[in-house]
């Protein structure tokens, strides 16, 4: 088995998550867990790179960036067209934190999605 890294987001309402992850990025759904409270926990693929949702749940010490007021981390989402990518996400309800452009080698930009974490989409020039 090869060594990977996927970050795990905690977010309120996952199931409305990950159909915006969807929608915003074009996830494919991997994996997904539906409790009968509602809650889930998904596993999510963005052409390849893999990444996981979960609601949060406090008593695990997982809290989403809605709790916190702010997250810890950004998601570093790079792929072949940026502007197309940024404009899927922002058509399915992320908010602009700046917009697509030419900064330190990369065409990248920034959204917030409506959970709270911030994604930069680009790549290197």
């Amino acid at each position: 088995m090869k060594t990977s890294l996927a970050p795990m987001l905690s977010v309120r309402r996952g199931s409305t998550a990950v159909d915006f992850y969807q929608s915003a990025f074009g996830a494919d759904v991997l994996f997904r867990i539906d409790d009968d409270s509602g809650a889930v926990v998904a596993k999510l693929s963005i052409q390849g790179a893999e990444f996981w949702v979960a609601d949060e749940s406090p008593e695990h010490a997982n809290f989403s960036p809605e709790s916190l007021n702010g997250s810890t981390a950004r998601v570093v989402l790079v792929v072949d067209d940026p502007d197309a990518m940024f404009q899927l996400a922002v058509e399915a309800g992320a908010a602009i934190v700046w917009p697509v452009q030419e900064q330190h080698g990369w065409r990248v930009g920034r959204v917030s999605d409506p959970y709270g974490h911030h994604w930069e989409i680009g790549r290197p020039q």
